[in-house]
């Protein structure tokens, strides 16, 4: 028994030791963030706001239209006259001529409406760059989370092995033992089924650390076949209080910046329709050409001031107020969701508290499972135990020590739980 110990405790010394070699959890978020799609859309997403940013301020900058074309008519342009009683007739343009212009338009008083459109652009991008952290946030979640079932799974298996090895020496023992007409035929049979079922568990932790392999690979976009190994190292616990954890969390969570920004972009968005209604004026210059062979000038200059102020428009205002309610609805939103966070950094805490406890317990309860195992081994090999107390001896070893690696990555998890709960994941 103490060399089946010996042979786990190297096996898990061998994973601590080697980690220095092996892939990190920093070294996964990068992949997954270099290579994931969700987070390369996040990031097309902020491309586009960006664009729509500068289509807003362009709106300020001057418009220059050019345009020209040819025109044919039936009959030459003519006009009617009197002319000392008598009746005359003179061609005022020709049937056939080219007109060509360009136009110059400066906005130079908008009520408002074009510096509202550029604030909401401003606070939608914001919003945008703050949704692309949150998606950051969550595949980095997903990336330890996958991280951690490997490794639970990894210590998982090394256990079952470890039963598969107990229960085989347990099994020499019995047909030593049989042989020697000292214990009955059904010792021998119920040993082989718990080594086979021992064996089963042994198949099923191997299909499971696959399956925990190909996720992770999956995350990081790479062959889900590829070969994983990592590094047993986690991020350290937050150590303020709950009440700071929370208020930090309110204060720095991508998701609450998001709504915030979006609110004040349906804002911004609401006051630029109402602006559209009171006066927009206008500055507009630039040069037209029309061919006429009877006109004395054909090219000229032009410059005007104009002022457009619709009085009456019954859709602008109803567009205005489903904006407002739009801004109504996101505030509701982001006040539950504050209400949420806040229960989420407090159950990843409570939970770290959780799991502090059981892995100290778990610890003591090795100690003694293992002891308790030696003891029954010896007391059957002398006669003094039966063969149903050595098997439940070794389960109740193989439990402590899945309960201590549970416990143990349990702990890790609600620690990455808390710090993304606090969005400094």
């Amino acid at each position: 028994m103490l060399k089946h110990k010996n042979r786990l405790m190297g096996a898990l010394l061998f994973f601590v030791t080697t980690g220095v070699c092996a892939e990190t959890l920093e070294d996964a978020w990068d992949s997954a963030i270099n290579n994931n799609h969700r987070i390369k859309s996040a990031k097309a997403d902020t491309d586009a706001s960006e664009q729509q940013l500068h289509s807003a301020q362009g709106q300020r900058l001057p418009d220059l239209n050019v345009s020209s074309g040819y025109t044919q008519f039936s009959e030459t342009p003519t006009a009617k006259a009197q002319i000392a009683d008598q009746s005359a007739q003179f061609s005022t343009a020709q049937a056939g001529s080219v007109k060509a212009q360009a136009i110059a338009s400066v906005p130079i008083f908008t009520s408002g409406r074009i510096g509202h459109n550029i604030d909401a652009a401003e606070a939608s991008l914001q919003a945008v760059q703050s949704n692309e952290i949150t998606s950051v946030l969550d595949i980095k979640m997903q990336v330890a989370e996958a991280y951690i079932t490997i490794l639970r799974l990894e210590s998982a298996l090394q256990v079952a092995q470890s039963h598969v090895e107990t229960l085989s020496l347990h099994m020499n023992d019995v047909n030593n033992l049989f042989d020697q007409g000292m214990v009955a035929r059904n010792d021998v049979l119920a040993a082989n089924v718990e080594l086979a079922n021992a064996q089963q568990l042994v198949v099923q932790a191997n299909n499971q650390l696959d399956i925990g392999r190909a996720r992770y690979n999956q995350l990081l976009d790479r062959n889900l076949a590829d070969k994983v190994n990592l590094a047993h190292q986690f991020p350290e616990t937050p150590t303020e209080a709950l009440n700071e954890l929370s208020s930090n969390a309110i204060k720095q969570r991508p998701e609450l910046v998001a709504l915030a920004q979006q609110i004040e972009s349906l804002g911004q968005q609401a006051q630029s329709v109402k602006a559209g209604l009171l006066p927009q004026v206008a500055v507009n210059g630039g040069y037209q050409y029309q061919e006429n062979r009877y006109q004395a000038f054909e090219g000229m200059w032009m410059a005007n001031v104009g002022m457009e102020w619709k009085l009456f428009d019954g859709s602008s205002r109803h567009r205005s107020d489903a904006i407002t309610r739009q801004a109504m609805s996101l505030k509701e939103q982001r006040d539950d969701l504050s209400s949420m966070i806040s229960l989420q950094v407090r159950q990843a805490w409570l939970d770290i508290q959780e799991t502090q406890k059981r892995i100290a317990v778990t610890q003591q309860a090795i100690a003694q499972a293992d002891e308790n195992l030696k003891v029954t081994i010896d007391r059957y090999q002398q006669g003094l135990s039966t063969n149903t107390e050595v098997l439940k001896a070794e389960d109740l070893r193989t439990t402590t020590h899945d309960n201590y690696n549970n416990a143990t990555y349990d702990a890790a998890l609600a620690t990455l739980h808390l710090r993304r709960a606090t969005g400094i994941l």
